[in-house]
């Protein structure tokens, strides 16, 4: 079982630094650049949407890879920002690549951790039934459709995306290695949209909240406590990577690269020291396509896979809304 391909997808819409500048005239985008490492971001329209989006990521992996759709076994979607509430997004994305009927599908709904969720329910399905030989896992996110236009700290920090990745287990090379994972709900409302679920529906007319400066959200919109998350990932991702190369029987020399959620540059170099992880081994790729949620680990793959490096093995790590955390380590033998 392995990782064998990936394809991203972007929207069509770029936001930059300097487009902010202009919103927020205020505010230093050379500092804000040099401490979080985001120039630019990805921005969806009304047409862009997750499913088209995680659409385009898998057409892309199908043509270029030459991948026969009728050989998908099961489809994995993951994503917080649905195009609906029902049906599940993963069966009309399932018509529109035509996969076969016979192929399995499931919706699954996390951020930051979702793409590491998503490996293990893959690897788990591949397991109990031998005949799944070919899994698409897609992901894609569309929170810039829910930040509110006057929130200048995610607007900052957030784009869209999408990717698309085909996982094998067409011999009995082992290039998925165990998880270790973790969850802490009580930290669920600092990361959220209060409105718009079955419990609250969302407000004509909401109240607008200041929560710093220049950052203004409702209840309709995504609100984040980011001391709180930094806090959170600070004290749980240094023992979640020891754990993790424990389970593996590892130790970080033998990683090749680490691959953590790209949530930020100061908060994944403030994490690098703290797992006193090596700077060559550590990628830091959100410069052009800011945090991307599920998205930014297999972005961060695809350009390693892009690389031509015949075999390496990297931790991969995810964390953030839920609040959520997971670990595994992959091998990749082309």
């Amino acid at each position: 079982m392995e990782i064998k391909h990936i394809c991203s997808a972007f929207p069509k819409k770029k936001l930059t630094n300097e487009d902010l500048g202009k919103i927020f005239s205020s505010y230093n985008y050379q500092e804000f650049e040099e401490k979080i490492g985001i120039s630019c971001r990805y921005i969806s329209d009304v047409n862009e949407t997750s499913i088209s989006l995680g659409i385009e990521a898998a057409k892309k992996l199908i043509s270029n890879y030459r991948i026969n759709p009728n050989e998908i076994d099961y489809l994995i979607f993951c994503s917080q920002t649905h195009d609906y509430k029902l049906p599940q997004s993963s069966t009309i994305i399932q018509d529109r690549l035509q996969l076969r009927k016979e192929c399995g599908t499931l919706d699954i709904n996390h951020g930051c951790s979702g793409y590491i969720y998503g490996l293990e329910i893959a690897k788990s399905l591949m397991h109990t039934n031998n005949n799944y030989k070919k899994l698409l896992l897609i992901t894609a996110d569309t929170y810039t459709k829910f930040i509110n236009e006057k929130d200048r700290a995610l607007r900052n920090i957030f784009g869209d995306g999408a990717t698309a990745t085909l996982i094998t287990n067409e011999d009995k090379f082992n290039g998925i290695k165990n998880f270790s994972m973790g969850t802490d709900g009580s930290g669920a409302e600092d990361l959220i949209i209060r409105n718009g679920g079955s419990k609250t529906m969302s407000e004509t007319n909401p109240e607008i909240k200041n929560y710093g400066t220049e950052n203004y959200y409702t209840d309709n919109d995504i609100y984040m406590n980011g001391p709180k998350i930094f806090n959170f990932t600070i004290k749980n991702i240094p023992g979640l990577v020891d754990k993790c190369l424990e389970e593996n029987n590892l130790d970080k020399n033998d990683i090749d690269y680490f691959i953590f959620h790209q949530a930020n540059k100061f908060m994944l170099e403030t994490l690098r020291k703290l797992c006193k992880i090596p700077k060559e081994k550590f990628r830091l790729e959100m410069k052009n396509t800011g945090n991307t949620v599920s998205s930014t680990i297999p972005i961060v793959l695809e350009s390693l896979l892009g690389e031509e490096k015949p075999k390496f093995k990297a931790m991969l790590v995810g964390f953030g809304v839920g609040l959520s955390f997971g670990a595994t380590i992959i091998e990749i033998n082309k």
